[in-house]
């Protein structure tokens, strides 16, 4: 049978046709990169221009800054160690009891934080709530508790219930539910949906989807992200303190205005040891839950 002079092959050359197609796509990933390395370096300009960043006040700011931390560094003598150490740290009882507050305030509003984001975290799933409405409310309201930092809800709290712990607790705990729960939401929309259409198949509602096909799959990663919180929260604390709201911080900012130099290096060390302690354990630990073997 003739074929009709109208009618083309499909396909002449299969290879002109595939190295045509990857020519394509390179020239519109080419297209992509160049326009992000474009917005990149505006909003690098803008930013530098805004924030009046300066290579020439930088090198002339750099001789005081290192003039400062040679005015709270403390005299240390080797002949007379361990006197010098004593009058360093002569309060040093007191920053102890004062740096375990700020550990407590940080384990309690991570501790709250992490039960609210847990309830919150399953509304907030694109792949779990149906009811759009509720997704909605509940996504915003997690992104204004995260959205705010800890130290202007400290001063809020400050100024609603008055200095101590307790403004420092509630700033810890709203911050964290934000915090944790975009990360326990984003760990559910990535489960395997396998368990959750058995579940629904067995006749289970919302709450038996939760109970039994999602929370069994996301409970370790949302216990290696709330360790990670309580690790960032204890710095948080440290520094909510300035505020007025109990801790270290508290103290730290007195000797600041006081210009007792030697007293900040001294708190100031403790907090960098608290704190590297802290990260260094709850690491150990994320890595136990995780399978993985100790790095130390």
């Amino acid at each position: 049978m003739t074929p009709h002079p109208t009618s083309r092959p499909l396909n002449r050359d299969p290879v002109a046709a595939f190295e045509s197609a990857r020519l394509q796509q390179q020239r519109a990933r080419r297209g992509q990169v160049i326009t992000f390395v474009v917005i990149f370096i505006l909003a690098l300009a803008g930013s530098a221009y805004v924030g009046e960043v300066s290579i020439e006040v930088l090198l002339e700011g750099l001789p005081g800054f290192f003039s400062y931390l040679n005015d709270i560094a403390p005299t240390l003598r080797p002949a007379h160690l361990a006197e010098d150490l004593g009058e360093w740290y002569w309060s040093l009882g007191n920053w102890l009891l004062l740096l375990w507050d700020t550990v407590l305030i940080a384990f309690v509003g991570t501790l709250i934080g992490a039960v609210g984001a847990f309830f919150l975290c399953f509304p907030a799933s694109h792949n779990l709530m149906e009811n759009r409405v509720v997704y909605f409310v509940t996504r915003r309201s997690l992104e204004i508790a995260r959205a705010v930092p800890e130290l202007v809800y400290a001063m809020m709290f400050v100024f609603a219930f008055g200095l101590g712990p307790f403004p420092g607790v509630l700033a810890i705990a709203v911050h964290t539910v934000g915090a944790l729960g975009k990360l326990f939401s984003e760990v559910n929309e990535n489960i395997d949906r396998g368990p959750i259409e058995g579940v629904r198949a067995a006749g289970g509602n919302w709450f038996h989807v939760i109970r039994y096909a999602v929370v069994p799959q996301v409970l370790p990663n949302y216990t290696s992200y709330t360790l990670l919180r309580f690790e960032i929260n204890v710095r948080g604390a440290s520094v909510i303190g300035f505020v007025g709201a109990g801790g270290i911080g508290q103290e730290l900012m007195f000797v600041i205005r006081q210009f007792v130099y030697s007293d900040i290096s001294a708190i100031v060390l403790l907090i960098i040891i608290t704190v590297s302690l802290i990260d260094i354990s709850c690491e150990q630990l994320r890595h136990r839950l995780i399978g993985k073997e100790s790095l130390l």
